[in-house]
């Protein structure tokens, strides 16, 4: 079984969190590939790592992989994703930072979680994917995303005019500070921390939530991720920033930006236990009383 690992870097506070997955990974994994990155920050760290493979991150993992692991938060998942591709390999999140939605597995849990995998005790969820398209190619390549598609001003604190359509047809025109396009996934990023509504991540849909709208009855909209989402906008500053995820670019206002579907999904390893409502319950502290 191959395994491709990609992880964000750590202090030395942490460094003894990242050796015990380490020893845990390697005790249980018969063969590992490293993103060169994180590869390099272990050997920085003193790992002794000189004959484990590696791949380039901006060449992606290799073909034939059975599984990508990361190792982070949710932003690392992100990454790796980016690594993964159109090639739909499974990935398992280990989330060794904070808040984590996507990185749902903590480091003790890591060891019967590698035990169930080998045992083939485990199933994959398909997340759909959003990209983006423009007469540009603005992120060489890896215009995909998991959480979210983000149209926004960018240096100037004038709000920008966006007009939307869905399938050609007219939707409205936007004054704001910017609109998400979010996936079911991303229901839990940004798309949340503007009003938009929480999603069962196997749902089928795009949320288009406006950011800051002048017009306080404008409400976020739930479409069919099957549409095609055009939007042409007009800014004082002359461009505006187009964002995929954690990634961003400035975009020239004459440009017009087309959002819908990937042709290819992204795999979500879940382990027994680990489903969406009880990570609700445990992120968001739904069910208990707060008030005591």
């Amino acid at each position: 079984m191959q395994i491709a690992i990609h992880g964000k870097t750590f202090t030395q506070d942490t460094k003894p969190l990242i050796e015990k997955l380490w020893e845990d990974i390697g005790a249980k994994m018969a063969h590992i590939v490293l993103s060169e990155s994180f590869k390099s920050h272990l050997m920085s760290h003193g790992f002794e790592i000189n004959n484990v493979s590696s791949y380039l991150d901006a060449g992606g993992i290799p073909a034939g992989t059975d599984m990508a692991l990361s190792i982070g938060g949710d932003g690392t998942l992100l990454e790796t994703l980016t690594h993964i591709g159109a090639l739909e390999i499974p990935i398992l999140g280990i989330n060794t930072g904070r808040l984590g939605f996507l990185a749902t597995l903590s480091p003790p849990d890591i060891s019967p979680a590698l035990e169930q995998i080998i045992a083939g005790n485990y199933h994959i969820e398909n997340r759909c994917l959003v990209s983006v398209h423009t007469d540009v190619d603005l992120f060489e390549g890896k215009d995909f995303g998991l959480n979210e598609v983000g149209i926004m001003k960018t240096d100037t604190s004038s709000m920008i005019q966006i007009k939307a359509f869905v399938d050609g047809n007219y939707l409205n025109t936007y004054w704001a500070d910017g609109v998400i396009v979010s996936t079911a996934t991303g229901s839990t990023g940004y798309s949340l921390s503007v009003g938009g509504p929480l999603v069962m991540p196997s749902s089928d849909i795009f949320i288009i939530a406006p950011m800051s709208p002048h017009n306080l009855n404008v409400r976020p909209l739930v479409v069919s991720s099957a549409s095609k989402l055009r939007f042409e906008v007009s800014s004082r500053s002359q461009n505006f920033l187009v964002s995929i995820d954690s990634r961003s670019k400035a975009v020239d206002s004459k440009l017009a930006i087309t959002v819908e579907k990937a042709a290819f999904v992204a795999k979500i390893v879940k382990i027994p236990g680990d489903d969406f409502l009880q990570t609700l319950r445990n992120k968001l502290n739904w069910g208990l009383d707060v008030r005591n």
